[in-house]
């Protein structure tokens, strides 16, 4: 059987090679995020006390950046990366033009969202910050004529209204002070939030999870959706556009990951 599947795919280069793709995105995803055990409401202010700096494991850098080399790889060639269209697609659909204004990612890990927005063709002046030295020590080498700063997104150092837009890329679901990271992104955004790659639950309560990832004992809460819908408006940000990047749901409860995108209010 394994001969007769090996003289097929060499009749098939395309399908060999697309396949090969598939394999070797499937091994590193596995590689991601692993061993999910969820926390108890007695032990989560523990755990995410003992994992709050979890993120900076120098480590982390030189692992993610191996998967982030396959999907910019991949993306540059054409084939579709979820994540990255969604970024794209929700900054191209804002009620303005993005082109000339200012953007600030927060959690920008090795900075690569600046390669996939100039990719994608939206000229913003981009700023990456992110509490861990050696993900911005990284974006530092791989962008340099770019601004990366380490911030700590539950207290950031800019000024109210210093950006156009403020991405929360990823990051909020490893912060327990989640609320004071929202709070700073609505202050520092001067016109739009987004919030990029955020699980939800619907439901259910909020989930809270110690996990692997790249290998590294980590911290991850999954926000129940009305409630954290709720957290957006009491913070002047208006959700006009939501991206579903995946969904599951049986008996009425559903799991997903979403990216939020919020006009600010005027003050």
């Amino acid at each position: 059987m394994k001969r007769q599947l090996r003289a097929i795919l060499t009749r098939f280069p395309r399908t060999k090679a697309l396949l090969k793709r598939l394999r070797d995105a499937a091994g590193l995803s596995r590689r991601i995020s692993s061993h999910y055990i969820e926390i108890t409401p007695n032990d989560s202010e523990k755990e995410a006390a003992r994992l709050r700096d979890a993120w900076q494991a120098t480590i982390l850098p030189e692992r993610q950046r191996e998967l982030v080399e396959h999907q910019l790889t991949e993306f540059r060639s054409g084939v579709p990366v979820d994540v990255f269209d969604v970024m794209l697609k929700a900054l191209r659909q804002l009620p303005e033009r993005v082109e000339g204004m200012s953007l600030l990612e927060v959690g920008c890990s090795s900075g690569y969202y600046a390669e996939v927005l100039q990719f994608g063709g939206l000229s913003v002046a981009y700023t990456g910050c992110d509490y861990a030295g050696a993900f911005i020590t990284m974006a530092r080498q791989k962008y340099p004529g770019l601004r990366f700063d380490v911030e700590d997104a539950a207290a950031l150092r800019y000024a109210d209204g210093e950006f156009d837009i403020v991405v929360s890329g990823c990051c909020l679901l490893h912060i327990p002070e989640y609320e004071r990271a929202i709070a700073e992104t609505a202050r520092v955004a001067r016109r739009y939030a987004v919030f990029h790659r955020t699980p939800v639950v619907v439901g259910q309560p909020e989930k809270r999870f110690r996990k692997l990832a790249y290998g590294v004992e980590t911290f991850e809460i999954h926000f129940n959706e009305p409630q954290f819908l709720a957290l957006l408006v009491r913070n002047g940000l208006v959700p006009i556009a939501t991206y579903t990047l995946s969904e599951s749901m049986r008996d009425g409860v559903s799991d997903a990951q979403r990216t939020y995108v919020c006009s600010k209010l005027p003050a």
